[in-house]
């Protein structure tokens, strides 16, 4: 079932069946505990050689550490074996709506397909379906082989509507046909519960609400837009280089045969859980820095210059001061030493971006260093214990401003938000196949 209008495609879902225990079956996003292989290593000692969704992911936390290729081909392998030995139900034309506890409360969302062809990353496109944040294109390489070979996606998508009357997401779990599961997840990741939904009346009721959110008469009132601003209905929020990537694909796939001809291919199409931006357990936490590898006071001294020669003031504090309008606060901690930067009449709207900018710039010149974006303010301040690593404490955004901020704006500097900690991201369950 389609409805091209609002990019939404009704998909066919893999479920694991009934002799599988879910409990293993479902793991975090691949994109979490990236400076933390510990985690993934406890995980696998969970799932050993159990039926698991670890077993057909690429933790990022071995990037660089491990056999690219024979990580990738094992995969494709794995998944040809789950479809092979039945660990799979299919349902078919079905959305699964999910509830899901996390530290902040309860979260809601609908799985459901999106059409790569109303998304763009490029920058300046207002497409249907955007990116939130600047997607970084070098990410994108390793993700494409994962998926280029792969018969299934499992997505740790997870997309935002702007429906703070809750009028369409939320009735839906008034209609669910019949639950499909109700476990807790691994290594505190809350408990989950999964419900169907298949009545084709439902489904067309939810779409007729999402058509209306796209209307652009709707879209410029809500918005206090003009013409020049094309709607904006799905927003991205976690695992926009996922679908980024998906993206990519469906594009080369595009190059190689007629349209006409793949119009309907799977591939066209990518999985994700859609959550209302106003769900209440939805808090937009900050993604934080950690810089590996570098003589931190210098590079303390180094963002002190960059931004004085953009004509703003710098100052180090050892408390947190009161702040005037327009003045950015960034709080650092490296080994035993910690503190605050604030930065007047800053270039940059937000001090995710101010900071951004100059790692991006500062780091070019040290090919010994690295970046990492880290989840919970704890970590961060773990990690800047070792000698040679410096954690930049960033601000949360206001989650209100989101879909405004992108309409007006643009997407906003890479990393800027993260919907919760990592124990809360979503973890894989649902499965659709792409080939």
């Amino acid at each position: 079932m389609k409805f091209e209008n609002i990019g939404v495609l009704v998909p066919d879902l893999l479920l694991p069946s009934a002799a599988i225990a879910p409990e293993n079956w479902a793991v975090v996003a691949c994109d979490q505990y990236s400076s933390e292989p510990k985690y993934w290593q406890e995980v696998e000692t969970l799932v050993q050689d159990k039926a698991s969704t670890y077993h057909m992911i690429f933790p990022e936390a071995y990037l660089d550490t491990a056999d690219d290729e024979q990580l990738i081909a094992s995969i494709s392998k794995n998944m040809q074996q789950c479809i092979a030995s039945e660990q799979m139900e299919e349902h078919k034309a079905s959305l699964v709506l999910v509830k899901r506890q996390t530290s902040t409360g309860e979260r809601r969302g609908v799985v459901l397909a999106l059409d790569l062809e109303h998304y763009s990353y490029e920058k300046g496109v207002q497409s249907l379906i955007r990116a939130t944040e600047g997607t970084i294109v070098d990410r994108l390489p390793p993700r494409i082989k994962v998926r280029r070979d792969a018969p299934l996606e499992f997505p740790h998508i997870m997309v935002l509507i702007d429906d703070p009357e809750k009028q369409i997401i939320e009735p839906l779990f008034d209609h669910a046909t019949k639950s499909l599961y109700d476990f807790e997840l691994m290594q505190k990741g809350g408990h989950i519960e999964g419900a169907l939904v298949d009545n084709k009346d439902t489904i067309e009721g939810f779409a007729k609400k999402l058509h209306k959110l796209r209307d652009k008469a709707t879209f410029q009132q809500k918005y206090q837009c003009g013409d020049q601003h094309e709607p904006l209905l799905f927003a991205m929020g976690d695992g926009n280089h996922s679908f980024a990537t998906a993206k990519a694909l469906w594009e080369e796939l595009k190059t190689q045969q007629d349209f006409e001809t793949i119009k309907d291919h799977p591939a066209r199409y990518a999985l994700v859980e859609l959550v209302n931006l106003y769900d209440d357990s939805l808090v937009f936490e900050a993604i934080h820095r950690s810089v590996f590898n570098v003589n931190c006071e210098a590079l303390l001294a180094g963002l002190s210059s960059y931004h004085q020669d953009k004509g703003s003031e710098v100052e180090f504090h050892s408390e947190a001061p009161a702040l005037e309008h327009g003045t950015q606060l960034i709080e650092f901690c490296h080994q035993q030493k910690r503190g605050f930067i604030s930065i007047t009449n800053p270039a940059h709207q937000l001090a995710t971006g101010s900071l951004q900018q100059f790692l991006d710039e500062y780091l070019e010149g040290l090919p010994e260093a690295s970046l990492d974006y880290i989840h919970g303010d704890n970590t961060a301040c773990q990690l800047a214990q070792e000698n040679g690593v410096i954690s930049f404490l960033l601000p949360a955004m206001n989650k209100h401003e989101l879909f405004k901020t992108v309409i007006f704006d643009g997407a906003l500097p890479r990393k800027t938000f993260s919907m919760g900690e990592a124990q809360d991201k979503r973890f894989y369950m649902e499965g659709r196949r792409i080939k």
